[in-house]
């Protein structure tokens, strides 16, 4: 879309490296690729190869016009050229994860070293916790969404039901079961949490 290019050639993009400096480097790149010599790429563009050398070495500023040619000789689209990065798809996709009658589904994107956020089905059958009771680094947070909840911290026991939520340190020793049917919750839990409720 034209108004898109020019504005982005134009600085106006909130780019740090600058669309004039990415352009040349891009060009570079695609370029060596293709294995295409400074000639061969003014040709396919119809530019004189002096042009090319000193848009490619910044010694002469990039014009809009400048941008089509290049592309169709590299064989890019423009906004390929300009390095425009994709839209952001904000799905959140993963495969279920199952283990000990629990089905879980995650709701956030994989953060490095932050809190995962899953939708859990906690099948009726699941009736007693893993043995001995899990414990490890961080703090958890569940919400129940349909069914009850038996929830186990330490030497205690708790019945959470719909509507409700919990909040505990994992340090503490923990684990959770259906009562008497399944149990759907909302749960968030970190690296720690997730390796001990799916991977053992």
């Amino acid at each position: 879309m034209p108004s898109e290019v020019a504005k982005r050639a134009s600085g106006n993009g909130g780019d740090d490296e600058g669309v004039d400096a990415r352009v040349r480097r891009r060009l570079r790149e695609l370029r060596s690729e293709r294995g295409f010599t400074l000639q061969q790429v003014a040709e396919r563009a119809s530019i004189d190869v002096s042009t090319l050398s000193r848009l490619e070495s910044g010694k002469r500023r990039l014009a809009l016009d400048h941008l089509p040619a290049l592309a169709g000789a590299l064989g890019v689209t423009t906004d390929q050229l300009i390095g425009v990065a994709p839209p952001l798809n904000p799905r959140v996709t993963g495969k279920p994860k199952r283990r000990d009658g629990m089905t879980m589904w995650p709701i956030t994107h994989q953060g490095a070293g932050g809190l995962q956020g899953f939708k859990m089905s906690i099948s009726a059958k699941r009736t007693r916790p893993p043995d001995p009771l899990p414990v490890h680094e961080g703090h958890e947070w569940m919400y129940v969404l349909h069914g009850r909840l038996r929830l186990w911290l330490g030497d205690e026991e708790h019945v959470i039901e719909p509507g409700e939520a919990v909040e505990f340190p994992t340090t503490t020793p923990h684990g959770f079961a259906a009562v008497d049917g399944p149990v759907d919750v909302i749960a968030f839990f970190g690296p720690a949490g997730e390796r001990a409720h799916l991977r053992g």
